[in-house]
Protein backbone atom coordinates (compact mmCIF):
# COMPACT_ATOMS: atom_id res chain seq x y z
CA UNK A 1 0.00 0.00 0.00
CA UNK A 2 2.80 2.40 0.79
CA UNK A 3 4.42 1.74 -2.59
CA UNK A 4 1.14 2.37 -4.48
CA UNK A 5 0.63 5.61 -2.61
CA UNK A 6 4.12 6.83 -3.60
CA UNK A 7 3.40 6.14 -7.30
CA UNK A 8 0.19 8.20 -7.18
CA UNK A 9 1.95 11.11 -5.53
CA UNK A 10 4.74 11.04 -8.19
CA UNK A 11 2.19 10.93 -11.05
CA UNK A 12 0.16 13.88 -9.69
CA UNK A 13 3.36 15.92 -9.19
CA UNK A 14 4.36 15.30 -12.82
CA UNK A 15 1.01 16.52 -14.12
CA UNK A 16 1.24 19.68 -12.07
CA UNK A 17 4.81 20.35 -13.39
CA UNK A 18 3.86 19.97 -17.07
CA UNK A 19 0.73 22.08 -16.61
CA UNK A 20 2.73 24.93 -15.13
CA UNK A 21 5.24 24.77 -18.01
CA UNK A 22 2.46 25.01 -20.60
CA UNK A 23 0.84 27.96 -18.83
CA UNK A 24 4.12 29.86 -18.74
CA UNK A 25 5.18 29.01 -22.36
CA UNK A 26 1.98 29.97 -24.25
CA UNK A 27 1.97 33.72 -23.38
CA UNK A 28 5.70 33.92 -24.09
CA UNK A 29 5.20 32.40 -27.57
CA UNK A 30 2.27 34.71 -28.32
CA UNK A 31 4.26 37.77 -27.23
CA UNK A 32 7.23 36.67 -29.33
CA UNK A 33 5.01 36.16 -32.40
CA UNK A 34 3.38 39.60 -31.97
CA UNK A 35 6.82 41.19 -31.59
CA UNK A 36 8.08 39.49 -34.75
CA UNK A 37 4.97 40.55 -36.67
CA UNK A 38 5.27 44.15 -35.53
CA UNK A 39 9.02 44.17 -36.21
CA UNK A 40 8.47 42.92 -39.76
CA UNK A 41 5.93 45.68 -40.49
CA UNK A 42 8.28 48.40 -39.26
CA UNK A 43 11.07 47.13 -41.51
CA UNK A 44 8.97 47.21 -44.70
CA UNK A 45 10.95 49.70 -46.83
CA UNK A 46 7.97 50.48 -49.07
CA UNK A 47 5.46 51.56 -46.41
CA UNK A 48 5.24 54.90 -44.62
CA UNK A 49 2.75 56.46 -42.27
CA UNK A 50 2.31 60.03 -41.09
CA UNK A 51 0.27 61.76 -38.47
CA UNK A 52 -2.07 64.53 -39.57
CA UNK A 53 0.45 67.11 -38.34
CA UNK A 54 3.34 65.51 -40.23
CA UNK A 55 1.15 65.31 -43.32
CA UNK A 56 0.49 69.05 -43.20
CA UNK A 57 4.09 69.99 -42.47
CA UNK A 58 5.35 67.93 -45.42
CA UNK A 59 3.01 69.84 -47.74
CA UNK A 60 1.66 66.66 -49.29
CA UNK A 61 -1.06 66.88 -51.92
CA UNK A 62 -2.92 64.00 -53.55
CA UNK A 63 -4.06 63.56 -57.13
CA UNK A 64 -4.43 61.14 -60.01
CA UNK A 65 -2.40 60.55 -63.18
CA UNK A 66 -3.74 62.31 -66.26
CA UNK A 67 -3.46 61.83 -69.99
CA UNK A 68 -1.41 64.67 -71.48
CA UNK A 69 0.06 65.53 -74.84
CA UNK A 70 3.77 65.03 -74.22
CA UNK A 71 6.33 64.74 -76.98
CA UNK A 72 9.64 62.99 -77.36
CA UNK A 73 12.33 65.63 -77.25
CA UNK A 74 15.81 66.10 -78.68
CA UNK A 75 18.23 67.87 -76.33
CA UNK A 76 20.48 70.39 -78.09
CA UNK A 77 22.85 73.23 -77.27
CA UNK A 78 23.56 76.45 -79.10
CA UNK A 79 23.74 80.21 -78.78
CA UNK A 80 21.87 83.40 -79.56
CA UNK A 81 22.82 84.90 -82.89
CA UNK A 82 21.88 87.72 -85.27
CA UNK A 83 21.22 87.82 -89.02
CA UNK A 84 24.12 89.37 -90.99
CA UNK A 85 22.06 92.46 -91.79
CA UNK A 86 21.73 93.20 -88.06
CA UNK A 87 25.47 93.30 -87.40
CA UNK A 88 28.08 95.79 -88.61
CA UNK A 89 31.85 96.16 -88.36
CA UNK A 90 33.14 99.73 -88.58
CA UNK A 91 36.53 100.38 -90.22
CA UNK A 92 38.43 103.39 -91.59
CA UNK A 93 38.34 102.83 -95.39
CA UNK A 94 41.59 104.72 -96.03
CA UNK A 95 43.15 104.24 -92.60
CA UNK A 96 44.61 107.08 -90.55
CA UNK A 97 45.16 108.34 -87.02
CA UNK A 98 42.30 108.37 -84.50
CA UNK A 99 41.80 111.88 -83.14
CA UNK A 100 38.63 111.43 -81.09
CA UNK A 101 36.34 108.65 -79.91
CA UNK A 102 33.48 108.77 -77.43
CA UNK A 103 31.77 105.37 -77.25
CA UNK A 104 32.25 102.34 -75.02
CA UNK A 105 31.09 98.75 -75.21
CA UNK A 106 27.40 98.57 -74.37
CA UNK A 107 26.67 102.09 -75.66
CA UNK A 108 23.41 102.33 -77.61
CA UNK A 109 23.80 104.32 -80.83
CA UNK A 110 21.46 105.39 -83.61
CA UNK A 111 22.24 105.23 -87.29
CA UNK A 112 24.47 108.17 -88.20
CA UNK A 113 25.79 108.85 -84.69
CA UNK A 114 29.45 109.92 -84.49
CA UNK A 115 31.76 107.10 -83.34
CA UNK A 116 35.23 108.56 -83.95
CA UNK A 117 37.22 111.00 -86.09
CA UNK A 118 40.13 109.98 -88.35
CA UNK A 119 43.02 112.11 -89.69
CA UNK A 120 44.94 111.18 -92.82
CA UNK A 121 47.00 113.33 -95.27
CA UNK A 122 45.58 111.24 -98.09
CA UNK A 123 42.20 112.85 -97.41
CA UNK A 124 43.70 116.22 -98.42
CA UNK A 125 45.28 114.82 -101.59
CA UNK A 126 42.06 113.12 -102.63
CA UNK A 127 40.01 116.30 -102.22
CA UNK A 128 42.64 118.35 -104.04
CA UNK A 129 42.60 115.96 -107.00
CA UNK A 130 38.84 116.09 -107.14
CA UNK A 131 38.68 119.88 -107.17
CA UNK A 132 41.30 120.08 -109.93
CA UNK A 133 39.54 117.55 -112.11
CA UNK A 134 36.16 119.12 -111.45
CA UNK A 135 37.39 122.53 -112.60
CA UNK A 136 38.95 120.96 -115.66
CA UNK A 137 35.70 119.18 -116.43
CA UNK A 138 33.77 122.44 -116.26
CA UNK A 139 36.16 123.96 -118.83
CA UNK A 140 36.03 120.92 -121.12
CA UNK A 141 32.24 120.88 -120.99
CA UNK A 142 32.14 124.41 -122.43
CA UNK A 143 34.78 123.49 -125.03
CA UNK A 144 32.83 120.36 -125.95
CA UNK A 145 29.67 122.36 -126.58
CA UNK A 146 31.58 124.95 -128.65
CA UNK A 147 33.28 122.28 -130.79
CA UNK A 148 29.95 120.56 -131.23
CA UNK A 149 28.44 123.74 -132.74
CA UNK A 150 31.49 124.35 -134.96
CA UNK A 151 31.43 120.77 -136.16
CA UNK A 152 27.74 121.04 -136.99
CA UNK A 153 28.48 124.15 -139.10
CA UNK A 154 31.52 122.37 -140.62
CA UNK A 155 33.82 125.15 -139.44
CA UNK A 156 36.27 122.94 -137.46
CA UNK A 157 37.74 119.66 -138.51
CA UNK A 158 36.32 116.34 -137.45
CA UNK A 159 39.64 115.41 -135.82
CA UNK A 160 39.56 118.41 -133.47
CA UNK A 161 35.98 117.66 -132.52
CA UNK A 162 36.75 113.99 -131.77
CA UNK A 163 39.77 114.91 -129.61
CA UNK A 164 37.64 117.34 -127.59
CA UNK A 165 34.92 114.71 -127.07
CA UNK A 166 37.45 112.07 -125.96
CA UNK A 167 39.17 114.39 -123.49
CA UNK A 168 35.85 115.58 -122.08
CA UNK A 169 34.58 112.04 -121.47
CA UNK A 170 37.92 110.95 -119.95
CA UNK A 171 37.90 113.77 -117.41
CA UNK A 172 34.22 113.16 -116.73
CA UNK A 173 34.98 109.54 -115.80
CA UNK A 174 37.90 110.68 -113.64
CA UNK A 175 35.65 113.07 -111.72
CA UNK A 176 33.01 110.38 -111.17
CA UNK A 177 35.66 108.00 -109.84
CA UNK A 178 36.98 110.61 -107.40
CA UNK A 179 33.44 111.34 -106.23
CA UNK A 180 32.95 107.66 -105.41
CA UNK A 181 36.24 107.50 -103.48
CA UNK A 182 35.25 110.59 -101.52
CA UNK A 183 31.85 109.09 -100.79
CA UNK A 184 33.56 106.06 -99.24
CA UNK A 185 35.18 108.28 -96.62
CA UNK A 186 32.03 110.31 -96.09
CA UNK A 187 32.66 113.36 -98.27
CA UNK A 188 30.06 114.40 -100.83
CA UNK A 189 30.70 116.65 -103.79
CA UNK A 190 28.23 119.12 -102.34
CA UNK A 191 30.40 119.65 -99.26
CA UNK A 192 33.35 120.62 -101.53
CA UNK A 193 31.57 123.25 -103.57
CA UNK A 194 32.90 126.03 -101.38
CA UNK A 195 36.43 124.67 -101.83
CA UNK A 196 37.00 123.88 -98.13
CA UNK A 197 39.33 120.89 -97.73
CA UNK A 198 39.25 118.76 -94.54
CA UNK A 199 42.00 116.62 -93.10
CA UNK A 200 39.90 115.07 -90.28
CA UNK A 201 36.84 113.06 -91.21
CA UNK A 202 34.11 111.41 -89.07
CA UNK A 203 33.18 107.75 -88.70
CA UNK A 204 29.41 107.31 -88.30
CA UNK A 205 27.33 104.37 -87.07
CA UNK A 206 25.97 102.46 -90.11
CA UNK A 207 22.99 101.08 -88.17
CA UNK A 208 21.13 101.37 -84.87
CA UNK A 209 22.13 99.07 -82.04
CA UNK A 210 24.58 98.38 -79.23
CA UNK A 211 28.35 98.71 -79.41
CA UNK A 212 29.70 95.22 -78.74
CA UNK A 213 33.39 95.77 -79.55
CA UNK A 214 35.75 98.75 -79.34
CA UNK A 215 39.39 98.92 -80.37
CA UNK A 216 40.09 102.60 -80.97
CA UNK A 217 42.52 104.67 -78.89
CA UNK A 218 43.24 108.34 -79.49
CA UNK A 219 46.47 108.72 -81.49
CA UNK A 220 46.42 105.13 -82.71
CA UNK A 221 47.11 104.49 -86.40
CA UNK A 222 44.61 102.11 -87.95
CA UNK A 223 44.74 100.33 -91.30
CA UNK A 224 41.71 99.94 -93.59
CA UNK A 225 41.44 96.28 -92.50
CA UNK A 226 41.31 97.05 -88.75
CA UNK A 227 37.89 96.68 -87.13
CA UNK A 228 37.39 99.62 -84.77
CA UNK A 229 33.80 99.01 -83.64
CA UNK A 230 31.15 96.33 -83.90
CA UNK A 231 27.46 97.17 -83.64
CA UNK A 232 24.65 94.67 -83.02
CA UNK A 233 20.97 95.39 -83.54
CA UNK A 234 19.51 92.94 -81.01
CA UNK A 235 15.93 93.47 -82.11
CA UNK A 236 15.97 90.33 -84.26
CA UNK A 237 17.95 87.81 -82.22
CA UNK A 238 17.38 84.17 -83.05
CA UNK A 239 18.42 80.81 -81.59
CA UNK A 240 21.19 79.00 -83.44
CA UNK A 241 21.40 75.31 -82.49
CA UNK A 242 24.11 72.76 -83.22
CA UNK A 243 22.68 69.44 -84.43
CA UNK A 244 24.61 66.24 -85.10
CA UNK A 245 24.03 64.71 -88.51
CA UNK A 246 22.44 61.57 -87.00
CA UNK A 247 19.61 63.72 -85.57
CA UNK A 248 19.13 65.91 -88.64
CA UNK A 249 16.38 63.79 -90.19
CA UNK A 250 14.28 64.23 -87.03
CA UNK A 251 14.01 67.98 -87.56
CA UNK A 252 11.80 70.03 -89.88
CA UNK A 253 10.61 73.59 -90.27
CA UNK A 254 7.88 74.64 -87.88
CA UNK A 255 8.88 72.37 -84.99
CA UNK A 256 8.59 73.87 -81.51
CA UNK A 257 11.74 74.59 -79.52
CA UNK A 258 11.96 75.25 -75.78
CA UNK A 259 15.19 76.79 -74.56
CA UNK A 260 16.77 78.32 -71.49
CA UNK A 261 19.60 80.78 -70.90
CA UNK A 262 22.39 80.61 -68.30
CA UNK A 263 20.93 80.90 -64.81
CA UNK A 264 17.44 79.75 -65.83
CA UNK A 265 16.31 76.50 -64.21
CA UNK A 266 13.83 75.34 -66.84
CA UNK A 267 13.30 75.71 -70.57
CA UNK A 268 10.47 78.24 -70.46
CA UNK A 269 11.33 80.30 -73.56
CA UNK A 270 9.88 79.24 -76.88
CA UNK A 271 11.03 79.38 -80.49
CA UNK A 272 10.17 77.81 -83.86
CA UNK A 273 12.57 76.29 -86.38
CA UNK A 274 12.62 78.34 -89.60
CA UNK A 275 15.89 77.33 -91.26
CA UNK A 276 17.94 74.11 -91.36
CA UNK A 277 21.50 74.32 -92.66
CA UNK A 278 22.67 72.26 -95.62
CA UNK A 279 26.39 72.11 -94.88
CA UNK A 280 27.95 69.59 -92.51
CA UNK A 281 30.92 70.89 -90.55
CA UNK A 282 34.15 68.90 -89.93
CA UNK A 283 32.66 68.01 -86.52
CA UNK A 284 29.70 66.38 -88.36
CA UNK A 285 27.21 68.99 -87.18
CA UNK A 286 24.68 71.27 -88.88
CA UNK A 287 23.39 74.68 -87.80
CA UNK A 288 19.66 75.06 -87.24
CA UNK A 289 18.02 78.46 -86.75
CA UNK A 290 14.85 79.13 -84.75
CA UNK A 291 12.75 82.31 -84.41
CA UNK A 292 12.16 83.48 -80.84
CA UNK A 293 8.46 83.77 -79.96
CA UNK A 294 9.16 86.76 -77.70
CA UNK A 295 12.13 88.88 -78.69
CA UNK A 296 14.17 90.50 -75.92
CA UNK A 297 16.49 93.37 -76.90
CA UNK A 298 18.27 93.15 -73.55
CA UNK A 299 19.80 89.79 -74.47
CA UNK A 300 23.24 89.65 -76.06
CA UNK A 301 24.42 87.74 -79.15
CA UNK A 302 26.58 84.75 -78.30
CA UNK A 303 24.72 83.82 -75.10
CA UNK A 304 24.75 80.04 -74.49
CA UNK A 305 21.41 78.21 -74.65
CA UNK A 306 20.15 74.75 -73.80
CA UNK A 307 17.19 73.63 -75.88
CA UNK A 308 14.72 70.83 -76.38
CA UNK A 309 13.01 70.20 -79.71
CA UNK A 310 9.60 68.52 -79.65
CA UNK A 311 9.67 65.62 -82.14
CA UNK A 312 6.11 64.25 -81.87
CA UNK A 313 2.98 64.74 -79.75
CA UNK A 314 1.03 61.90 -78.15
CA UNK A 315 -1.26 61.37 -75.16
CA UNK A 316 0.46 59.52 -72.34
CA UNK A 317 -0.24 58.84 -68.67
CA UNK A 318 1.65 61.46 -66.68
CA UNK A 319 2.23 62.86 -63.20
CA UNK A 320 3.89 66.11 -62.07
CA UNK A 321 7.67 65.83 -61.84
CA UNK A 322 7.40 66.48 -58.08
CA UNK A 323 5.46 63.21 -57.73
CA UNK A 324 8.35 60.99 -58.89
CA UNK A 325 11.31 60.38 -56.56
CA UNK A 326 14.64 58.78 -57.35
CA UNK A 327 16.38 56.26 -55.11
CA UNK A 328 19.16 53.81 -56.00
CA UNK A 329 18.76 54.60 -59.73
CA UNK A 330 15.09 53.63 -59.58
CA UNK A 331 12.04 55.90 -59.88
CA UNK A 332 9.14 55.60 -57.41
CA UNK A 333 5.75 57.15 -56.71
CA UNK A 334 3.67 57.00 -53.52
CA UNK A 335 0.15 55.55 -53.34
CA UNK A 336 -2.18 56.71 -50.58
CA UNK A 337 -3.51 53.49 -49.01
CA UNK A 338 -5.89 54.98 -46.44
CA UNK A 339 -6.14 56.05 -42.80
CA UNK A 340 -6.08 54.08 -39.56
CA UNK A 341 -6.51 55.02 -35.90
CA UNK A 342 -3.65 54.13 -33.59
CA UNK A 343 -3.78 55.10 -29.92
CA UNK A 344 -6.28 57.88 -30.54
CA UNK A 345 -4.29 59.36 -33.48
CA UNK A 346 -5.18 59.08 -37.15
CA UNK A 347 -2.28 57.73 -39.23
CA UNK A 348 -2.15 58.23 -42.98
CA UNK A 349 -0.53 55.32 -44.79
CA UNK A 350 1.42 55.35 -48.05
CA UNK A 351 3.05 52.70 -50.21
CA UNK A 352 6.04 53.28 -52.48
CA UNK A 353 5.63 51.83 -55.99
CA UNK A 354 8.36 51.60 -58.68
CA UNK A 355 7.61 53.22 -62.04
CA UNK A 356 9.34 53.71 -65.38
CA UNK A 357 9.90 57.30 -66.47
CA UNK A 358 9.22 58.35 -70.03
CA UNK A 359 8.91 61.69 -71.79
CA UNK A 360 9.38 64.80 -69.63
CA UNK A 361 7.96 68.14 -70.70
CA UNK A 362 6.48 71.25 -69.12
CA UNK A 363 6.81 70.01 -65.53
CA UNK A 364 5.17 66.63 -66.18
CA UNK A 365 6.67 63.20 -66.70
CA UNK A 366 5.30 60.10 -68.41
CA UNK A 367 5.00 57.14 -66.00
CA UNK A 368 4.49 53.41 -66.59
CA UNK A 369 2.88 51.89 -63.48
CA UNK A 370 3.00 48.23 -62.38
CA UNK A 371 0.16 45.94 -63.40
CA UNK A 372 -2.71 45.94 -60.94
CA UNK A 373 -2.53 49.64 -60.01
CA UNK A 374 -5.92 51.19 -60.69
CA UNK A 375 -5.11 54.74 -61.79
CA UNK A 376 -8.78 55.73 -61.71
CA UNK A 377 -9.34 54.59 -58.12
CA UNK A 378 -5.95 55.20 -56.47
CA UNK A 379 -4.75 58.53 -55.14
CA UNK A 380 -1.09 59.45 -55.69
CA UNK A 381 1.18 61.86 -53.87
CA UNK A 382 1.69 64.63 -56.43
CA UNK A 383 3.41 67.08 -54.09
CA UNK A 384 5.77 66.50 -51.16
CA UNK A 385 6.97 63.09 -52.34
CA UNK A 386 10.60 63.74 -51.39
CA UNK A 387 9.55 64.90 -47.92
CA UNK A 388 7.66 61.63 -47.50
CA UNK A 389 10.68 59.62 -48.67
CA UNK A 390 12.95 61.46 -46.24
CA UNK A 391 10.54 60.84 -43.35
CA UNK A 392 10.36 57.14 -44.20
CA UNK A 393 14.13 56.68 -44.37
CA UNK A 394 14.72 58.65 -41.16
CA UNK A 395 12.20 56.43 -39.37
CA UNK A 396 14.08 53.33 -40.53
CA UNK A 397 17.39 54.71 -39.20
CA UNK A 398 15.78 55.44 -35.80
CA UNK A 399 14.40 51.88 -35.64
CA UNK A 400 17.84 50.43 -36.40
CA UNK A 401 19.38 52.46 -33.58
Amino acid sequence: MKRILNIHVFFISGLLFFSSCNVETAPAQEAEQEQEAGHGEEENPNVAELTEEQYQVAGIALGKPQLRNLSNTLALTGKLDLPPQNMASVTAPLGGFIRKTQVLEGTYVKKGDLLATIENPEFVTLQEDYLKEKNRLDYLELEYKRQQELHAEQVSSAKTYQQTVAEYRSVQARVQALEERLAIIGITNGSLRNGKIRRILPLHAPLEGYITYVKADVGQYVAPTDVLFRIADTEHLHVELTVFEKDLTSLKKGQAVRYSLPGESAAQREATIFLIGKEISPERTVRVHAHMEEEDKDLAPGMYVQAQVALDDKQVLSLPEAAVVQENNTSFVFLFTGEEKEGGAVMKRFRMVPVERGVEQGGFVQVALPAGVDTAAENFVIKGAYSLLSKMRNAEEEDEE
